[in-house]
Order: structure tokens, then sequence, then C-alpha cells
């Protein structure tokens, strides 16, 4: 799930809009901040990204990059009968696109109202509403996991998650997952030419928070560096193998919040870490 910001308005009138900020947001805030924020901006972030994600795409990022060409998870031929874990899975496209290949598909988001879209579309597969820092599933139920910018870049503990991941993968199951490119945080979150300046500090971890009138949390997203992301790895006991960083192609032609064609040219937008449990 990729976020942008959305207008809240309700049926009452509009919202205060929240204030964005940058704080500390520990691990219960940034968990009940962004579950309320998928769960109010479901409907609109279906209707707007739903036809680039397709029903049953699996799509790592703005770019388009496709599955079925990047073959991160193996060859489409080899999934079936692979018990496979989308985790973030939003409307769960990908899942679907891994039940079409016959995989045994488990799709999970923390999100109520991201998986009644999922429900909506179909698919036959579990959906399961849950923490990624808290998976419920027994030691070694899967053999492959996978997620498309879900979980991770909201997460105030990365290596809690990546524990998880790895505790219920099977030896030498695969997890591959992406989120913005680290770079990013560096520019402002713009498709146009002010996006190209930079803003901030690369290696400022501090998380960028919007915040109600209370100073509670509505919205939270953590920043790690390239290195940060290669030591959470590491320390959750998963080998990397690759660190794809997708290329703008020249067919896609739109703008997805921050991302568009004239950044994309430029500077990466996208990083999906390909890791093995071993």
């Amino acid at each position: 799930m990729i976020q942008e910001s959305v207008s809240n308005e309700t049926a009452a009138g509009p919202e205060a809009e929240p204030e964005a900020t940058r704080r500390t947001a520990g691990v219960a805030e940034s968990s009940r901040a962004n579950r309320g924020w998928w769960d109010r901006n479901a409907d609109d972030y279906q209707v707007e990204h739903g036809t680039f994600l397709g029903d049953d795409r699996f799509v790592w990022g703005p770019e388009g990059l496709d599955e079925v060409e990047a073959e991160l998870l193996g060859p489409p031929e080899e999934l079936k009968g692979q018990d496979v874990l989308e985790i973030g899975a939003g409307a769960a496209q990908c899942a679907r696109w891994l039940a079409a290949q016959g995989a045994r598909s488990v799709a999970l988001d923390l999100s109520h109202r991201q998986l009644q879209h999922a429900l909506r579309i179909g698919g036959g597969f579990p959906l399961v509403c849950a923490d990624a820092g808290a998976l419920p599933f027994a030691d070694a139920s899967f053999d492959l996991a996978c997620s498309a910018y879900g979980a991770l870049p909201f997460v105030a503990d990365p290596v809690q998650v990546l524990r998880e991941v790895r505790r219920v993968l099977r030896p030498g199951g695969r997890f591959v997952f992406s989120v913005t490119h680290p770079i990013r945080w560096a520019f402002p979150d713009e498709p146009g030419p002010e996006g190209l300046t930079l803003a901030a500090s690369y290696f400022d971890r501090t998380p960028y928070v919007e915040q109600d009138e209370s100073g509670g949390a509505v919205y939270v997203e953590h920043h790690r560096t390239v290195g940060d992301r290669v030591r959470d790895i590491v320390a959750a006991g998963f080998r990397l193998v690759d660190l794809v960083e997708p290329e703008w192609p020249a067919w896609n032609t739109s703008e997805w919040g921050g991302w568009s064609p004239l950044r994309g040219n430029l500077i990466p937008g996208t990083a999906i870490f390909v890791c093995v449990r071993d």
C-alpha cells in the first residue's frame, strides 16, 4: 500500500486538516494511527488506484514493475502449491495473482476496511486482519512471503516485523518486500520540479507524523536509510540476496503522489529487498 494525502471529509462536513510534523512515534502509536488512517481512506485509495493496481496484478510499486516480468519470488510456474503470505495486502491484488498461479495464498493487513475491499473483489483465499509485528501463524507455515509497500514503511520496529516473517517461513523460504526508496526522504513529496530539490537530511530518522488537534498521531511513516534496511534484514536472521531499484518505464505516464515520470527518470522511487531464510 502506498500512502498519499487524501482529503478528510465526513457527512457532517470537512474535518480539520491534520498537522504535519516530525517527532518520535512508538510501536503502539504508529500501529493505532496507521490502522485508523487506512480504515478511513481505503475507499478513496481503491477508487483512485484500483485501475492501476488491477484486481489480480502483482505490482511492486508506482513504477509498475510487475512480478510476471520480475520473477523476484521465482518463476510463476514454480509458485504452484506454495504457501505464500502477503503482508500489508490492501485489497489483496498480489495474493489474488499468486492464487491464480496455483499458490495457496493468505492475505494479511492491519486495516479491516482494506480487507473488506479484498472480500468484495473475491478470490477464495484467507484474509487475516492482524499486525505484522505479531503474525498469528505457527512457525514454518509458509514457503514464501511478500509485501508491496505494506507494513514496513509504517512500523516503528521493522526488525520485529522481519523476525516475525522469518519465524513463519520454512528454511529456504524467501521474503521480498518493497518500500519507498530511502533517498526520497531527503526530497519533498511532490511530483513536479519542486520535488527535485533537496529539502531534508537523508540521515534524519525522525518519523513523519500527521497529528490531530490534540496532538494524537493519525498517520505515521518511518524512515530507514539503505544501510539501516540492510542491517535490519541481517539482524532478523535473513540473508539479503538482491536489492532492486526499478527504473521508470517509458509506458508509464501516470503520477502517484510524489511519484512521476519526471522524478522517476532522475532518482529512484522504490527499493525492493530480496531476502532468504537459510
